[in-house]
């Protein structure tokens, strides 16, 4: 965490940690908290149309749709809610950019906010009164939403979680009765899985938010993309140790893994081909809601755990991180102002997080408290992501590059070269550098 954002979140947390002292709970949304107040007038006939992503979690769209509702019934807006893949969203959006004419509020991933700048709509004043009533933004929204430390590109909405998610009876099956906390015991641990014909597997094709743990691997092991003066380091003796290590971890995957996108690993977990992988809390989800009574069982052998540390020496989360963004071109930005702040007020923002069951961690401090996290022991590891989490483009300063480099999957891409034999680690090293430096010298 650089220094700046440091000082923000530890401003903007002043106040939490004043309202958690008196007691938990509520206490975060103290009554001072709540008296501030701010809304947008929406232009008159205003309707408005939102691009967001599809749901892994029936319960995240239908408590969202739920809010969509109160907000037209409290303003008359008429608002229209497209639901599209991950993949799909980004291009889309792109599109809607470069042409002008689309959706007036998008919500994306990652960095996505960085490809277009000058195209979003200037958010700064929402974004301050979200951040002073609701305990601050944890630093990595500023990093993806805030690079220049001035103006708000766009709002965070949270992030789905990439934690491991385990079968409990297999991993002790395989003679370990905690989850390995470390690299070397996550090695060893996969080639024992694997010798009990219950293998692990992760997902190294192009996939937006699975892929996001070959940044765990990199960052483990020391290694990143860019320096904090954005210059391309790729190509390291961190980084090769990093595909040493994934080289040796590889052969105990599933067979199949290096075409798999964000679907496959849960299909491939709730089906039992693999009994340790990364995911969001919707496998969790989706074993626990099943009306297969074997998929239902499951569910209560089902764990999840942080990423284990490597030779780095300190915890190197990444998450698929959320946005909202409001374009420039819209015909009602007052609208679309009052419809983000509806939507991120406790009243609503509150239920949407119960209702998607631990799938989205919070972008707002405040909402550590919310009781979604403590009806279920097993949301928990989920809770603190958007606060753990190191932004895609670490540990440089966001911008036109690191989202071009994380649309490209340059990282995801050298991994799956260099472990599966493809090309030696030195030739993904040095393929990922000169890609990169292709972004970084824009």
């Amino acid at each position: 965490m650089n220094e700046f954002n440091r000082r923000k979140f530890l401003e903007g947390s002043a106040g939490v940690a004043a309202a958690a002292s008196l007691g938990a709970g509520s206490a975060l949304f103290s009554a001072s908290a709540q008296a501030q107040a701010m809304t947008f007038k929406p232009e008159k006939g205003a309707k408005l149309r939102v691009l967001r992503w599809s749901r892994f979690v029936q319960g995240d769209i239908d408590a969202y749709m739920a809010n969509v509702k109160k907000f037209q019934e409290a303003t008359g807006v008429e608002v229209r809610v497209d639901n599209e893949g991950w993949e799909d969203v980004r291009p889309k959006a792109a599109v809607a950019a470069n042409t002008g004419a689309g959706p007036d509020i998008i919500l994306s991933t990652n960095d996505d906010a960085n490809l277009y700048p000058d195209k979003l709509l200037d958010v700064t004043d929402l974004a301050e009164y979200l951040g002073k009533k609701y305990g601050g933004w944890y630093p990595a929204v500023h990093q993806y939403l805030r690079p220049d430390g001035k103006k708000w590109l766009g709002l965070g909405l949270g992030a789905a979680g990439s934690m491991i998610v385990y079968r409990q009876s297999m991993v002790k099956a395989a003679g370990f009765d905690t989850f390995p906390k470390d690299t070397a015991g996550f090695l060893a641990l996969h080639k024992a899985l694997k010798e009990k014909g219950t293998p692990g597997g992760y997902a190294l094709g192009n996939a937006t938010g699975d892929s996001l743990w070959t940044n765990w691997l990199l960052w483990s092991h020391g290694g990143k993309l860019v320096d904090k003066n954005n210059k391309v380091v790729i190509d390291s003796p961190e980084t090769l140790k990093a595909l040493e290590y994934g080289k040796e971890l590889y052969p105990n995957f599933i067979p199949g893994t290096l075409s798999w996108l964000d679907p496959n690993n849960n299909k491939a977990f709730l089906d039992g081909q693999i009994s340790v992988t990364n995911n969001g809390i919707s496998i969790y989800y989706a074993a626990k809601n099943s009306t297969d009574p074997k998929v239902k069982e499951m569910a209560a052998d089902i764990q999840h755990a942080t990423y284990p540390i490597g030779p780095a020496g300190v915890p190197t989360e990444s998450h698929l991180f959320f946005n909202q963004m409001v374009m420039k071109y819209t015909k009602y930005p007052q609208a679309a102002k009052e419809f983000l702040r509806f939507m991120m007020e406790r009243e609503q923002f509150d239920n949407w997080l119960i209702g998607a069951g631990g799938y989205i961690a919070q972008p707002l401090a405040a909402y550590e408290s919310s009781s979604v996290w403590t009806s279920d022991p097993k949301h928990m590891p989920y809770r603190d992501c958007v606060k753990n989490m190191r932004p895609t483009g670490y540990e440089g300063r966001l911008g036109y590059a690191s989202a071009g480099a994380g649309a490209d999957f340059i990282v995801a891409n050298m991994v799956a070269e260099a472990i599966s034999g493809s090309k030696t680690p030195k030739e993904a090293m040095e393929r990922a550098q000169k890609r990169a430096e292709r972004y970084y010298k824009v």
